[in-house]
Formats: C-alpha cells, sequence, structure tokens
C-alpha cells in the first residue's frame, strides 16, 4: 500500500465538456428532478438525467465526459441519486467555479473528482475537450487551446480520489 498521498498517483482525466450548467447555485436535485429523487434504479435515474434540459443527453455521453459549473454547484439538499446517475452515464468530474461545501466534501468522500476552477465558465463550452492535469494544475481547453490553473485539492483529498474515496481508502488503511 502506498505510504502517502505523495506515492499515489491520480489518472488523468480527459473527455468532452457534456453539459455547462451556468447558472450559480445550482441545485444538483434539478438534474433528474426532485420528484425522482427517491428512485435507486440507476438505469433508471441515468435516462432521466438532463432530460428536461435535453432529452438526449444520456444517450449523448459517453465515459470520460466531464460537467462544468458556475459557483456554488451543489447548493441546496445534495441528494445523492442525481450525481450517482452522472457518475452511471460515466461523467469523470465536475469542473466548477465553486462548490456548495456540503456537496463538494460529499462527493469527493466517494472518489469523484470536484474541481474548483475559478474562470472555467469563460474557458470551456458544450462539447469542447478539455484535460484535468494533476501534476500542473490546469484544465486544458484541447478544442481552443487555452488554459486555467485550478484549485489543488488537498493531500488527503488526493488520496481519497486516488484510492476510490472512503470505503476503499479504510479498507486499504485497514488491509482488507
Amino acid at each position: 500500500m502506498p505510504s502517502d498521498a505523495q506515492d499515489l498517483k491520480l489518472p488523468a482525466i480527459r473527455g468532452r465538456v457534456a453539459w455547462v450548467f451556468d447558472q450559480p447555485d445550482y441545485d444538483v436535485d434539478q438534474i433528474v428532478g426532485v420528484k425522482n429523487i427517491k428512485i435507486q434504479d440507476l438505469d433508471q435515474l441515468a435516462a432521466i438525467a438532463m432530460a428536461d434540459q435535453d432529452p438526449d443527453f444520456a444517450a449523448r455521453t459517453v465515459p470520460g465526459d466531464v460537467l462544468v459549473a458556475a459557483d456554488n454547484f451543489g447548493y441546496g439538499h445534495p441528494h445523492a441519486p442525481p450525481m450517482r446517475a452522472m457518475r452511471h452515464l460515466g461523467i469523470a468530474a465536475v469542473i466548477a467555479e465553486g462548490f456548495a461545501p456540503t456537496y463538494y466534501r460529499g462527493e469527493m468522500s466517494l472518489g469523484f473528482p470536484q474541481i474548483a476552477c475559478p474562470g472555467v465558465l469563460g474557458l470551456a463550452r458544450r462539447g469542447d475537450e478539455l484535460e484535468i492535469d494533476w501534476d500542473r494544475h490546469l484544465v486544458v481547453n484541447h478544442s481552443n487551446g487555452r488554459s486555467l490553473p485550478f484549485e489543488p485539492p488537498s493531500p488527503a483529498e488526493c488520496r481519497l480520489l486516488a484510492l476510490g474515496g472512503h470505503l476503499p481508502a479504510l479498507k486499504a488503511a485497514l488491509g482488507v
């Protein structure tokens, strides 16, 4: 087992921008609709993700795609089903101007990368090819040749991301 976060290398994330949430304080419950947040079936949740905004969203999303968002993404009650649906579709990360703290901690604890990148709304559009360069702490837009620095996660957060979240990290620590 690696001894610390510096021994853990985060895998590169490169994918298209599947969606841009340009509204600040976006409540993630809107992704599947509040009336659907009790649905447990991941296929069903994924099929209805973003359907109110784009009925073809689920069909167009491919593993490795990323989401881009405005400031305070995840505001409100951070219910798990909407982002479980996004992960089930293969969304690899969320890159936002900023995050609501409770949402951020919850998703990071699951090993789902949340990248705080002030200015990202001016960097990327839907369909652009982005790369998260963990070594240089840059979000690189391969579609327009521009990049922006992001706020590096703490060493503890990097460890959670590298190990896949709290549960795998706990199992690794216990040797089980």
